[in-house]
Parts: structure tokens; sequence; C-alpha cells
């Protein structure tokens, strides 16, 4: 099973299914702040950041599946980004959750990225913070837009893994197997 997993990494079709994800989950994002006038907190950027870090690592798979070092490199962001993803939406559900309780709590309102990485100053139209956390306007299914980003990203991070695991396997050349 874990050959065949790997046989499916090396094909572009793959990637490209990732790739179309990851583009409409920013798409969804951004008709959330200017369709619908939803603004995004400081953690719902870090949460963009991680789906365009997805998006990145998608269209690196897509350069040259079949080369394994570009693949292990394009699996390593798409965990990495999915991984801050998960951690980033965590930690906005328990802001939500906190202060539906009636507690307190707050979040930083700039952006962080490092200076080689300035998302916020050189697409501020998509990574800028504009809002502030722990704001639940929005629900599907009684679940928040957070929630709802973090059982993305979880999916996406355990898929990342069983991909990263599937390359240990090796692929036979018996066309009796």
């Amino acid at each position: 099973m874990l050959a065949t997993i790997k046989k499916i990494s090396r094909h572009r079709l793959s990637w490209l299914l990732l790739f179309i994800s990851a583009l409409a989950l920013i798409g969804c994002g951004l008709y959330f702040q200017y369709g619908l006038n939803l603004q995004p907190c400081i953690k719902c950027i870090y949460i963009r950041a991680a789906f365009a870090g997805i998006l990145v690592a998608a269209l690196l798979g897509l350069l040259a599946p079949k080369q394994s070092m570009i693949r292990l490199l394009a699996i390593a962001l798409w965990l990495t980004s999915a991984a801050i993803g998960v951690y980033q939406a965590a930690e906005l559900v328990n802001i939500e959750q906190t202060l539906a309780a009636g507690g307190f709590s707050s979040c930083a309102l700039f952006a962080e990225f490092p200076a080689w990485l300035a998302l916020d100053k050189w697409l501020p139209g998509v990574f800028e913070v504009t809002g502030s956390c722990g704001a639940v306007d929005w629900q599907f299914l009684g679940l928040s837009m957070a929630y709802w980003s973090m059982l993305i990203l979880a999916a996406y991070l355990l898929t990342a893994v069983i991909i990263l695991i599937s390359q240990l396997a090796r692929i036979s050349n018996n066309p009796y197997r």
C-alpha cells in the first residue's frame, strides 16, 4: 500500500489536486474577508500563510514529482506548513472558547513575519491583519471558521505524514506484482 501511495506522489495530478485545494481554501478566506466583510485576525493571517505554504509546496511538487529531492522538499514544506497551521488554528479555537466562557484573551495586532518573508508588506491585501481575535462571526454545522481550519489543516498534516512515510517504500519493477 505504501508503494502505491509513493507511486501516486510521483505523478503531477496528485500535486495539482493539492495545489487546487489550497488555492480554493485561500480563495475562500479572501471571499470571507472581501465578500462577507469578515476581517481576519493575526491567527487567521497565520493560518492563511500556512495554506499559502501548502500552495507553494504543491507548486514545488508540480515542478518535478519524479525527482526524489524535490519531492521530499515539497513534502517537508507541506508538512511544516500544515503543522504550523494546525498550531495557530488550535490557539485561535482556544481563544474563542475562552472568550465564549466569559474569560479574557487577546492576541497581537500586527503580524510578525520574518524580515526575509514579510508577507504582510509584500501582499497586504492578502496578509494584512484587519480584525481582532476571538470573534465568531461565521459558523457552519456549529463549528467556527477556526475550528474548520484546524480540521482541514489536520487532514493536510495527516496526509503529508502518510506520504512522507510512503517515500521509504520500494517500488517494484516486477510487472507480475
